[in-house]
């Protein structure tokens, strides 16, 4: 991850086969990582399930949320890809029963096209 992503708290991808030590114990039978976004120290997994979003609290980080969105209560989703002056692609959800979408920035980077491939195939 670029320190000017990090800085800029820009997600960058990160590595499927390095999260599944760390997160196999939370998925269910059947349920597989097909990719992750890290923001700083917080991450954004996308399973075959559902949507992790891990929130890493604190100054030593040893406390953490996990919020699981099943697909089938995303409503909505976009996703704005970098531009020539605007570095960086925003992702937003819309989750039943909230009022304001869960909104991230994505690296210049970030793999977009599989973001709403893998979005599209649950959510749709």
């Amino acid at each position: 991850m670029g320190i000017i992503n990090a800085i800029l708290g820009n997600a960058s991808s990160i590595d499927v086969a390095a999260l599944e030590k760390e997160y196999g114990p939370m998925l269910c039978d059947g349920e597989q990582i097909e990719q992750a976004f890290v923001v700083i120290r917080d991450k954004w997994i996308f399973t075959n399930k559902r949507l992790i979003l891990q929130d890493v609290q604190g100054v030593t980080g040893s406390k953490r949320s996990y919020r699981s969105i099943p697909y089938g209560s995303i409503n909505m989703f976009s996703i704005e890809t970098a531009g020539t002056f605007d570095t960086d692609s925003e992702m937003k959800v819309w989750v039943k029963g909230l009022d304001e979408p869960i909104t991230q920035n994505l690296g210049r980077k970030a793999d977009v096209k599989n973001i709403q491939r893998i979005l599209a195939s649950y959510v749709l």
